[in-house]
């Protein structure tokens, strides 16, 4: 597999088969720390200095997401902890998709 974080989204309409849990398994390998939720999602907290810099970590992941066309659940708990949640809604299950904008995340500098 090449590097995800290289890679783009490409549009999921509800005709792709979700991942197994052997290609959640590969592809999880390679990302950073992130939570598989059931086969189902992807999950992980970023610890940020203070809500400032989580606000700010928030807007770069939704910038990253609104430019792939694939939308993470996002949350701030903690006034500085960020969730975030990734899944293909439309397979109800995970996606390239879903590995390919959490390699991003990944990379997004925080404060």
């Amino acid at each position: 597999m090449s590097n995800l974080s290289q890679k783009q989204c490409v549009p999921c309409e509800g005709d792709a088969t979700p991942f197994t849990h052997i290609q959640n398994e590969e592809y999880l390998e390679q990302l950073d720390t992130w939570n598989l939720i059931e086969d189902t999602a992807l999950e992980k907290t970023i610890v940020c200095k203070d809500f400032a810099s989580a606000l700010a970590f928030v807007n770069r992941v939704g910038a990253v997401a609104e430019h792939e066309g694939h939308h993470p659940d996002i949350g701030i708990v903690d006034y500085k902890k960020v969730t975030i949640h990734l899944t293909t809604h439309a397979i109800k299950g995970l996606s390239e998709n879903d590995f390919i904008l959490a390699a991003k995340i990944d990379e997004i500098p925080r404060d």
